[in-house]
């Protein structure tokens, strides 16, 4: 399994576990919890998740679903921003860890910009890592912009991530945000890599280009492109799978070596940013 590194020289997968909306369907828990367990097994030990999605609940599955094995797994969440007062966090924190059933979130971040200053947020992050319940914190939703302003707050200079909409259809983070983030040493942890659903508006897994790159490998069109942001410098890849089918053919991407005929391929399907774009948020 490729790895990582954050800037606190913590060494993570790059390939993780997402989990917005799982927990939120009663008939579906179990499945979803032998999905995480198995994602464990394979390696897969990063698990995303935040206090918004289905109000606590996916905390609460992770929690059920990897409790003894707690000290394997790498746990991120988030924080409403909202809730992103230096107080609102530690006690938006504290309800989070009841929910995961853990003493600490090993990776904490502010869900998007919101209307606290920044300075307000990562104080209350300082205080919630020296109290030891989060060893790391950064920020999800930021673009270039909003990462010079947290460079330049204080206590923004131990960003450890930025979590981003990115993917092959979602490229323009590469015209000026991941240079800028690279520059400054902080890793990008890309959520919606297959988007979710080839019916959407932006759905591109029955693109042909595509899936004539997966046929090449036996791999189907979401490998290959989940097999493209692994190749990225410093990305970390977070998919969602509830089945545990799911959960296996992602874990099969990370090993999927691609050449440069495919990414030549690719680019052409799908091109990088020519100009500066709004980052994409869902």
């Amino acid at each position: 399994m490729k790895t990582v590194t954050l800037p606190s020289g913590k060494t993570v997968p790059a390939l993780g576990q997402g989990t917005w909306k799982m927990g939120e369907i009663p008939s579906l828990r179990s499945e979803e919890i032998e999905s995480l367990q198995l994602g464990m097994d394979l390696g897969m030990t990063l698990i995303d998740t935040a206090e918004m999605y289905g109000d606590g609940e996916s905390e609460e599955l992770i929690g059920e679903a990897i409790g003894h094995r707690r000290d394997e797994a790498f746990y991120v969440s988030k924080v409403y921003p909202f809730n992103a007062s230096r107080r609102g966090v530690i006690e938006a924190c504290e309800r989070s860890l009841q929910r995961l059933g853990t003493d600490r979130i090993d990776l904490y971040l502010l869900h998007w910009p919101g209307s606290t200053p920044l300075e307000e947020t990562f104080a209350g992050f300082q205080e919630l890592r020296a109290a030891g319940k989060i060893l790391d914190y950064g920020v999800s939703n930021f673009d270039t912009r909003g990462m010079k302003r947290c460079h330049e707050a204080k206590g923004g200079d131990q960003i450890a991530t930025n979590q981003i909409l990115y993917n092959l259809v979602r490229r323009g983070p590469e015209w000026d945000l991941l240079p800028w983030q690279h520059q400054h040493g902080i890793p990008v942890m890309a959520y919606s890599p297959i988007e979710h659903s080839p019916n959407e508006q932006f759905g591109f897994l029955d693109d042909p280009t595509l899936e004539a790159v997966a046929h090449r490998y036996g791999a189907t069109p979401a490998q290959i492109a989940i097999a493209w942001l692994l190749h990225q410098q410093n990305v970390i890849v977070i998919p969602k799978a509830g089945r545990p089918e799911h959960v296996r053919e992602n874990r099969k991407a990370a090993d999927i070596e691609l050449n440069s005929q495919d990414f030549a391929e690719l680019d052409e399907a799908f091109p990088p940013p020519s100009g500066p774009t709004p980052l994409d948020i869902r």
